[in-house]
């Protein structure tokens, strides 16, 4: 079978169920319609992925708490995101083939019990390396959870029905971010940081649950080995390149050593890439970039997501740090972002039947970085309500665009290579996020060395922002080696309407 009979929705590979008996692949229906079983499914995939979100916003509003606990450096304390997001760098190119070998929602499953545990884990850390080593375990149970979760839901939806039902999956999912920030104040401010992660402990256990009860476990016939020199080359390649990113021009440790990590990353890439070429089921399946909706929705989405991935690092510190806020008004201030993240969710389909996702992701993509850009020239003076407006508008667009980006990554993936595609897109869209934490860290730190500063102040924050917004700028030019009539069967947008 050929892209063009993937793309167009030709006959795919029949997936199994748990007992070995054959699943036809979905019906394609109308475009935006989307089944009671897909809605239900993407529901309860939304439940670990809302666990998920609603830890990485809490903790980042709790990072200076925890840093006075501590007795560490506000400016270290992005360790505590990098540590689990570089877990999930490292874990997740194994999760495809985790998924068609052992079930994929036992997988889903044993994900979310080893997030929880990693949860009760950090919530009894007593020191920032024992909190990067519960975060760590966290990651584990991460890596697992989200993209296995998504290969749940792509084979249950026909192409058509995936802007849809991607959309189902993220409004329950955004909702950690929106209650994140006032709650992790609110816990911060009245009680103990350790709460901010034993609140994930009931939430798993519903997750685990409603998995056990209301999930189908699907998985492919796995006919080929786990490649275990491909997982250890990756993971070598990616601790290393995020360690010396973390670590250079931070006197965290000698620049030596974290040129040598950098220099190791580097290495061990051009290894794997050598050994991908050579092996006939590598665990990250490159042979994807030749499909140029993939290749586009990763390598655009990659300088987006950089963007993106320091938000949840500067922004916290800017408003308490720069502001002199509490983390309860930092909170209040920081849920605006998701508040207009969830709103686009419902108008996600008809954006891109009208617009097409080229069109969206070159135009929407512009105007998402510059109000980003425009959250770095946040001053104690402006009005609290502009302050709302545009963290309220840039969530809206940052939030179109990512489900621009998912959908789109998808549109000429045939079923058989779906676990691969998923593996790859989760990798990379993980370890961008991981980048631009340590990016906006190291311009903070870069602004403040500059500046003589020994603490962060609001023009250190402004550079912060306004460096991380330049590598978004490039992600739109890149939306435009696409024809217009990418993603049509998904988003349902045809040319003539333009």
């Amino acid at each position: 079978m050929d892209d063009s009979e993937a793309a167009s929705g030709g006959p795919l590979q029949e997936a199994v169920i748990l007992d070995g008996s054959p699943r036809p692949a979905p019906r394609p229906g109308r475009v935006g319609e989307i089944t009671a079983k897909a809605r239900m499914t993407a529901l309860i995939v939304a439940t670990a992925l809302f666990m998920q979100n609603l830890d990485s916003t809490v903790v980042s509003t709790a990072l200076p708490t925890m840093a006075r606990a501590f007795g560490a450096e506000p400016v270290h304390m992005n360790v505590a995101l990098t540590s689990y997001l570089l877990a999930l760098a490292v874990f997740i190119p194994a999760s495809g083939w985790m998924a068609d070998r052992f079930g994929a929602r036992d997988v889903f499953r044993i994900a979310i019990a080893v997030f929880t545990l990693g949860s009760i884990a950090c919530g009894a850390a007593n020191s920032l390396p024992e909190l990067v080593l519960a975060r760590i375990l966290q990651g584990a149970g991460g890596a697992m959870m989200v993209p296995v979760g998504r290969l749940l839901l792509l084979r249950t939806v026909a192409k058509s029905e995936v802007v849809a039902a991607m959309a189902w999956l993220t409004m329950p999912a955004l909702i950690g971010p929106l209650v994140g920030p006032p709650v992790g104040g609110l816990i911060v401010t009245w009680f103990s940081w350790r709460w901010v992660f034993d609140i994930n402990i009931p939430i798993g256990v519903l997750g685990v649950a409603l998995v056990t009860y209301f999930v189908e476990d699907v998985r492919e016939e796995v006919a080929t080995r786990f490649d275990i020199n491909g997982f250890v080359l990756c993971g070598i390649a990616m601790a290393a390149t995020m360690f010396g990113v973390e670590t250079i021009g931070r006197s965290v440790v000698a620049p030596a050593a974290a040129i040598a990590a950098l220099l190791l990353g580097a290495g061990t890439t051009a290894a794997y890439t050598w050994h991908a070429r050579r092996t006939a089921a590598p665990l990250l399946d490159f042979s994807l970039f030749r499909m140029p909706t993939f290749m586009v929705s990763t390598f655009s989405g990659t300088l987006f997501r950089i963007g993106v991935g320091a938000v949840p690092f500067l922004l916290p510190m800017m408003l308490q740090l720069g502001f002199g806020l509490s983390p309860l008004q930092s909170g209040m201030i920081t849920l605006a972002g998701s508040a207009g993240a969830l709103v686009m969710k419902p108008a996600a389909v008809g954006l891109l039947r009208r617009m097409g996702f080229r069109t969206t992701l070159v135009w929407n993509g512009l105007l998402s970085t510059a109000s980003l850009a425009a959250v770095g020239f946040f001053r104690p003076s402006w009005p609290i309500v502009v302050i709302y407006i545009v963290l309220l508008l840039g969530g809206f667009l940052r939030s179109l665009q990512f489900t621009a980006f998912n959908s789109l990554a998808y549109a000429e993936i045939p079923r058989e290579r779906m676990s691969a595609a998923t593996s790859l897109y989760s990798t990379v869209q993980q370890l961008s996020l991981t980048v631009g934490v340590s990016v906006g860290a190291a311009i903070l730190a870069v602004s403040m060395a500059l500046g003589a500063h020994a603490q962060p102040e609001l023009s250190d924050f402004t550079a912060g922002f306004l460096g991380v917004s330049f590598l978004m700028l490039l992600a739109s030019p890149a939306a435009l080696l696409m024809p217009h009539a990418a993603g049509r069967e998904m988003s349902g947008h045809h040319a003539g309407d333009e």
